[in-house]
């Protein structure tokens, strides 16, 4: 693997900071200097959180994954400093293209199909790279050594945040999950996104082709289906739908019939993680409703 350039490497100072919009606005900044456009992220806010080693990680996931799919150059990165509490450092290049959600309530039926078959292609890539086993990042090497936690430590660990009634009625549906899963649990393990929806995704607004593929910072080793899963979570259109499945299908091997009911199964795990989120980081309440429509279940009148 292609470590990427020396932690210590300098970037031409930035004479403008633009901060980006997204899940990680007031970390991520476009900057501009001598005519030239980067990415700079600073890992402080819930960033710090991931630890020190945090840039290097994510720096590590853009060398291994950028010979098979649009992502940016890495330019310069820095690990944190807990001592001093000066912020990790990640400079990219900056990609062409606008973030998929802009494009898509444009899109007539043909045009979301030639977008599905693209994504479904790029979930492809990541389905057939293959990993040992499954787990978090924790440094540069992507070894998978932390391990993930099943569903129904995700559900407890959100419980406090949803009633009561949802997380009974969820249990019910984290068991047929993890039935529908359980011929997967110990099959193929591969590299995994952990956050592909349409704003992570940037294209070509006049040929549709996708440019980018961003925000990596979930990125791990996991089950076979999650980014197919999270994709479709966002497709609800089904010309868009058709279209992924349909690319996916031609090119990753051994696709089950019921391919997008294990994908949904898989997609509990972003579900119930982003429903228990309590500090405004995370689209809580779009996941609720999500797990609410999955459960089959409205809160009562008066309820809360």
């Amino acid at each position: 693997m292609d470590d990427g350039p020396d932690a210590g490497a300098e970037v031409g100072f930035a004479t403008s900071l633009e901060p980006l919009p997204g899940g990680h606005s007031g970390e991520t900044f476009l900057a501009g200097a001598g005519g030239e456009r980067t990415v700079v992220r600073v890992y402080a806010g819930r960033s710090a959180a991931r630890g020190p080693l945090a840039p290097e990680v994510d720096a590590a996931v853009l060398a291994l994954v950028r010979d098979v799919l649009p992502v940016p150059d890495v330019l310069e990165v820095r690990r944190g400093d807990p001592g001093t509490g000066l912020p990790g450092l990640l400079v990219t290049t900056h990609l062409p293209g606008v973030p998929l959600d802009r494009v898509l309530p444009d899109l007539d039926d043909a045009g979301l199909g030639r977008v599905g078959e693209r994504l479904g292609v790029l979930v492809g890539r990541l389905g057939l790279a293959l990993q040992p086993r499954a787990g978090r990042f924790t440094d540069r090497r992507l070894v998978a050594e932390e391990p993930l936690p099943g569903l129904d430590a995700l559900l407890d660990a959100a419980a406090p945040a949803l009633p009561d009634g949802l997380v009974d009625a969820l249990r019910a549906v984290v068991d047929d999950a993890e039935d529908l899963l359980a011929d997967d649990r110990h099959g193929r393990r591969v590299f995994v996104h952990g956050d592909l929806d349409p704003p992570n995704v940037l294209v070509d607004p006049a040929t549709l082709e996708v440019t980018g593929l961003v925000d990596w910072e979930l990125a791990h080793a996991g089950g076979p289906w999650e980014d197919l899963g999270a994709l479709l979570r966002h497709a609800p259109q089904p010309a868009l739908r058709a279209g992924v499945l349909a690319a996916y299908a031609s090119l990753v091997p051994g696709v089950p019939d019921d391919v997008a009911e294990r994908a949904a199964a898989a997609d509990l795990a972003a579900l119930l993680d982003l429903a228990g989120r309590a500090d405004g980081t995370g689209p809580s309440d779009d996941a609720r409703r999500l797990l609410e429509r999955a459960a089959g279940w409205t809160l009562p009148p008066g309820g809360a």
